[in-house]
């Protein structure tokens, strides 16, 4: 399986990304002129190699009318709602035009890109207007986009979305994101770090803070909400390529972001593990609200013995959740035990791949669990169907496992 792998440890913005992954093509050249193709007025793109802390890695520039907005800027990028009696006759500079939605799906229909790639860039917009829309307290379809909908930013978004067609990585995963930390200055004054809408934005994303200044562009953090399917350590993998990304800003660190692509043969997933522990709860009530939880989605459930305060034995009771389900099961440990409070944490999850068969033994047919993966070959009869054959036979479980593996 083809995994890609994203190390944010400066932050993420839309250039430095598309720099990266451009490394990680046979041809990065060659993607310069497939961004020049996609005949955005007034619009000049190149591709260089710098340097940063020693570190040789890409940087592409986006030239907008002879004027290169450079990734700071591009931080400082932000939106509004415009009122109804709105002056346009005011001296439009480049922190005041205003772009819709409308225009922007208008110019995005327009590009001469795949149906997949206009659907990637639609919904990394639509990420950054509901962002947008929350932090100015006003509709989506009243948003007015700066720089975030400016032709610069639109080349970084529509450039990193033909680079994942491109690369086609089975599975992206990514560091948790340096967004940095402490003030920045933009259209509407001075706000915090990281600002509104990129806070927004990656919400239920690990994140953390070095460094003064802002790290991580709305747009940098909407590709990534967009793409990254988990956020953590580096998974098991075996590298193939690294790309390099450069910023622009000078910090004590290089201001990098790595790509690595690879492969690995143990499929991943994220999981979220709850936990409580419980000391007031009797063994019918644990025991109800296990089979519940399992019977609710959860991955798995399994209680320990633990000593809590005042040398009270307790239970501490674990769930293994799908993300999505992780919500439904927190409510349920709430109300089904007598904890006050459920904590939560995200982890990456290597499996090794897992496939059922139905084989014909001398006791009939048995559902056969078949696992494979890095060197390992496991197989396994499925436990109904082991006990199911023991009451049956009026034999022990040993001895049905004994037999069909002879």
């Amino acid at each position: 399986m083809k995994v890609l792998y994203l190390e944010c440890n400066m932050g993420a913005a839309g250039d430095m990304l598309m720099a990266a992954l451009s490394e990680l093509l046979p041809e990065p050249e060659k993607f310069v002129e497939d961004l020049r193709a996609l005949n955005l007025p007034e619009v000049e793109i190149s591709r260089e190699y710098a340097s940063s802390a020693g570190i040789r890695g890409a940087r592409m520039r986006v030239l907008i009318r002879g004027e290169e907005e450079s990734s700071e800027d591009l931080l400082q990028s932000s939106a509004s709602c415009i009122e109804h009696d709105h002056d346009h006759n005011h001296d439009h500079k480049r922190n005041h035009h205003h772009t819709s939605m409308t225009d922007i799906k208008r110019i995005i229909k327009g590009l001469p890109v795949s149906d997949k790639v206009k659907s990637d860039v639609l919904a990394v917009y639509k990420l950054i207007a509901e962002a947008e829309s929350q932090a100015h307290g006003c509709p989506v379809e009243e948003i007015h986009l700066h720089e975030v909908g400016a032709l610069d930013a639109l080349v970084d978004i529509a450039g990193v979305c033909m680079l994942m067609e491109k690369i086609d990585a089975d599975r992206i995963f990514c560091s948790p994101i340096n967004v940095g930390r402490g003030m920045v200055s933009c259209a509407h004054g001075i706000l915090p770090v990281p600002t509104p809408a990129t806070a927004a934005i990656l919400r239920g994303v690990p994140c953390y803070g070095t460094f003064e200044g802002e790290l991580c562009t709305p747009t940098g953090a909407a590709l990534l909400k967009h793409f990254v399917s988990s956020f953590g350590h580096m998974p098991l993998m075996t590298t193939e390529k690294i790309g390099i990304g450069l910023g622009t800003k000078e910090f004590p660190a290089a201001n990098i972001l790595r790509a690595f692509l690879g492969e690995t043969d143990m499929p991943m997933m994220t999981v979220e593990e709850l936990s409580c522990n419980l000391d007031d709860c009797t063994g019918e009530e644990l025991g109800f609200a296990a089979e519940l939880l399992m019977k609710n989605g959860a991955l798995d459930v399994f209680m320990t013995p633990i000593q809590m305060k005042k040398f009270r034995p307790g239970t501490l009771l674990t769930v293994i959740s799908r993300p999505e389900d992780a919500e439904k099961l927190t409510d349920l440990m709430l109300r089904h035990t007598t904890t006050l409070g459920v904590r939560r944490k995200t982890c990456a999850r290597s499996c090794i791949h897992r496939s059922i068969e139905r084989r014909d033994t001398s006791f009939g047919p048995v559902q056969v669990k078949i696992s494979k993966g890095s060197g390992i070959a496991r197989c396994k009869a499925e436990y109904e169907d082991v006990a199911r054959i023991a009451l049956e036979q009026g034999i022990t479980i040993r001895d049905v496992l004994k037999e069909i593996k002879d």
